[in-house]
């Protein structure tokens, strides 16, 4: 029996159909597993995950290694976007003894959930130096019938090591000048010059990291991580690795140079992308920033919206090649013959040329991956807009890519954040208002009446998971960039509600946050990483939130706290800086403040509108701005400010001492540029 027919997770249900009897994540899961004194098989992975699709047609659709693994145990089946905590935990087990990790991540446990055997994808059969699955399940069961005590002893070991790791982070005093140069050393020597970006293949977009660089540059004027920040990002912008018709990140580049994706697309990454390039924008004005900024905000609402008003978590990789074999990337990629064939002679010439398609191919099979090479700018932008567009409506007569629909709350937080600012950037108030819709969805659906998060939702409807401590810190800052944006104070009040919940719940007496509550479900351990990854981390996500908040409010509290959360960033910066770049981006708005901009004036008064842009596109690290009348008391940040002379006035502070008012947005953009 497969019980994974009422999960509303999409990665589940794809799963509902095995022959495997594939259990949720639960206790009754491990109590039948004691009943029948049998190891727990836990499969982790999710829904765009290409290489979850293989192992599952694989093995897990294979009848006769569904009767094997049903016979000899019970087995668990987590989508690691719903239950990050689980994923955490079992994950940190694999990487601690493989040295390495990934997904589909496989891991078998006693019936107390204790780990001792760990692997990721196992092909069927034994093949490039990988164990077939099914002698690692023979290898296993021997193990367990034969070696019960020492299988028992290693798990218990195990457990106790992660248990010793447990508070290993400590929390010292904030990142300093100091440790942010030595950050900028440490990625400036893992720069690759050549190609932009950090390290080898694969390689991954680094937004967080670029967060820094651009804050830096503002706050210091140096040049080289404004260099650093720009060229990386115009070499994903032309590579693979951009979608060059519809915009849009894929999550990595297979190699160095950012030609071939791995072709699924994240909500997170283009969150995260799409904040970057306009901020490179607001930093350089670069026509490219602002292309791709708009074009990746387009695809976010395009292919990502939710009917609800939130966005879709990913799309997958995969999908039909048109001959019934699910293939990645066939959606994405072309061939010369197939541009022909829909552009004709002439222009299916000129689209190879100009999308670096050719003959061998980039990909697989001949095919290309569309990408911008460097020396095709000057071209018939017309010519250019009319292939883009008969291509795009080529591409979609073929079959999609799966969706999977589920709304993650810290997803749609970074989400909120980019399309709230980058709508007030470029005058698109339709994207300020999915930033609100958004927004929306997570208050009425996401917060209980206990005033927590809930992690996911779909179709409006809550799933039964809590929030952990990235949704926490994700959504504050999303609802806290969005009353900077609206001049609501809804939005502010809100995020003071969650970070109520990270101070009560996720917080230890010394200042070290978890990143589960303390009610939530006990685990083998309670999972605590400050490191950021795919995402910003939970503890970096509310060190920037709860300082943002502080700024907005003056609570010596929540700006004690994030100070606190930040000590972690001046242990691992000048080692790991690309594994704590939204911590680096934090420690650079707390050094430079962060801002406080009050803008006083009557709501559509030109004046106010123009000193409230301004205001936005200071790109003074962190800056929080508040927006409303003159005796308005939504905003802390605006009681006792009054207009000049009956005139708007905007307010430039730090740690609530400001400089003079100003009337003039020349002198309040000089306000924003002026070093402390």
């Amino acid at each position: 029996m497969n019980r994974l027919g009422d999960a509303t997770s999409p990665y589940l249900l794809q799963h509902a159909d095995n022959p495997v009897d594939w259990w949720p994540w639960g206790e009754d899961a491990f109590a039948e597993a004691r009943k029948r004194g049998v190891p727990v098989l836990l499969s982790v992975g999710y829904s765009s995950c290409h290489w979850c699709h293989v192992m599952a047609h694989e093995s897990f659709e294979d009848e006769a290694l569904a009767a094997y693994l049903n016979e000899h145990f019970v087995s668990v089946k987590v989508d690691r976007e719903e239950r990050p905590d689980v994923d955490a935990v079992y994950m940190e087990a694999v990487q601690a003894a493989t040295g390495q990790g990934g997904w589909p991540m496989t891991v078998f446990l006693t019936a107390d959930g204790e780990p001792f055997y760990f692997g990721t994808y196992f092909p069927p059969t034994a093949r490039s130096g990988m164990p077939g699955f099914r002698d690692v399940l023979e290898g296993v069961v021997a193990a367990w019938r034969d070696r019960r005590e020492e299988v028992a002893e290693v798990a218990s070991r195990i457990v106790r090591d992660l248990a010793e790791r447990a508070g290993a982070y400590t929390a010292s005093a904030a990142a300093g000048e100091q440790e942010l140069a030595a950050a900028l050393t440490g990625l400036t020597r893992e720069y690759d010059a050549r190609r932009g970006g950090f390290g080898g293949a694969p390689k991954f977009p680094p937004g967080m990291a670029l967060e820094f660089l651009l804050r830096h540059h503002a706050r210091t004027g140096a040049e080289g991580a404004l260099q650093m920040a720009r060229d990386t990002c115009e070499a994903m912008a032309r590579g693979g690795i951009y979608d060059q018709l519809a915009g849009g990140f894929a999550r990595y580049s297979t190699d160095r140079a950012w030609v071939v994706p791995h072709f699924e697309k994240m909500l997170y990454d283009n969150a995260l992308l799409l904040r970057v390039y306009a901020h490179l924008w607001r930093a350089t004005g670069s026509d490219l920033a602002r292309r791709v900024a708009l074009e990746t905000a387009d695809f976010m609402i395009g292919e990502l919206g939710t009917p609800e008003g939130g966005f879709a978590s990913a799309l997958d990789a995969d999908s039909d090649d048109g001959t019934g074999r699910h293939v990645e990337g066939a959606y994405y990629v072309w061939t010369p013959e197939q541009l022909r064939t829909e552009l004709g002679a002439a222009d299916g010439e000129f689209a190879a040329g100009y999308f670096g398609v050719t003959a061998a191919g980039t990909f697989e099979e001949g095919a290309s991956v569309l990408q911008l090479p460097q020396g095709n700018g000057m071209v018939d932008a017309d010519r250019v807009a009319s292939v883009r567009d008969r291509l795009l409506a080529a591409r979609a007569r073929r079959p999609r890519p799966g969706r999977d629909d589920k709304v993650v709350a810290a997803w749609n937080g970074l989400a909120i954040a980019a399309l709230a600012e980058t709508g007030a950037y470029f005058d698109r108030p339709d994207l300020v208002q999915a930033a609100v819709d958004a927004a929306d969805l997570l208050v009425r659906v996401h917060l209980d009446q206990r005033g927590r998060l809930l992690r996911t939702s779909r179709d409006g409807v809550a799933g039964s998971h809590d929030g952990v401590l990235e949704d926490y810190g994700d959504v504050a800052e999303g609802f806290l960039a969005l009353a900077s944006v609206t001049g609501e104070g809804v939005w502010l009040d809100f995020a003071g509600l969650l970070l109520d919940s990270v101070l009560g719940h996720f917080t230890a007496d010394d200042g070290t946050l978890y990143d589960t509550a303390d009610d939530a479900e006990a685990l083998i351990r309670r999972p605590q990483d400050p490191t950021d990854n795919a995402t910003p981390s939970g503890w970096t996500a509310a060190a920037g939130a709860l300082l943002s908040y502080a700024a907005h409010t003056g609570s010596e509290e929540h700006r004690a706290a994030a100070e606190q959360a930040l000590g972690v960033v001046g242990a691992l910066a000048p080692r790991a800086p690309r594994f704590i770049g939204w911590g680096l981006a934090v420690a650079e708005a707390a050094l430079d403040g962060p801002r406080e901009v009050a803008v006083v004036g009557g709501i559509g008064d030109p004046l106010t509108a123009e000193l409230h842009r301004v205001a936005l596109l200071g790109a003074a690290p962190g800056a929080v701005v508040a927006l409303g009348e003159e005796g308005s008391t939504e905003f802390p940040l605006l009681r006792g400010r009054v207009t000049r002379v009956g005139r708007a006035a905007a307010y430039v502070c730090r740690r609530f001492v400001c400089d003079a008012p100003t009337s003039d947005p020349r002198t309040l953009r000089s306000q924003l540029r002026a070093q402390p």
